[in-house]
């Protein structure tokens, strides 16, 4: 099954600062939760600036990224803004099929 790749940008929470020694367990949780349903989480960064963290994963379709974030919003340690991703093949497709 082709997958969708999107990003995730998050910023912790004040609960999610609070805890944030145990944030490497809640990484793996979140690879388990991602599996469960059906997503993949590839690649996960601690980043500096805006945000504090950005993932990329992958989910068969939006309904299964919709769960996926609202699952893991739930839990109530990040807010996340996240991105539909297309490859840089991709890219050329759709621009090849342009009139």
């Amino acid at each position: 099954m082709l997958m969708a790749t999107y990003i995730m940008l998050a910023r912790f929470t004040q609960q999610g600062i609070q805890h944030i020694k145990d944030s490497p367990n809640r990484i793996d949780a979140g690879k388990q939760a991602f599996q469960s349903m059906g997503a993949e989480l590839k690649e996960f960064y601690l980043v500096s600036g805006q945000y504090d963290i950005v993932t990329i994963f992958e989910a068969p379709d939006d309904e299964t990224m919709a769960k996926v974030l609202l699952a893991l919003g739930s839990k109530g340690n990040v807010h996340t803004e996240t991105l539909r991703a297309f490859s840089e093949d991709a890219y050329v497709k759709m621009i090849s099929e342009l009139p």
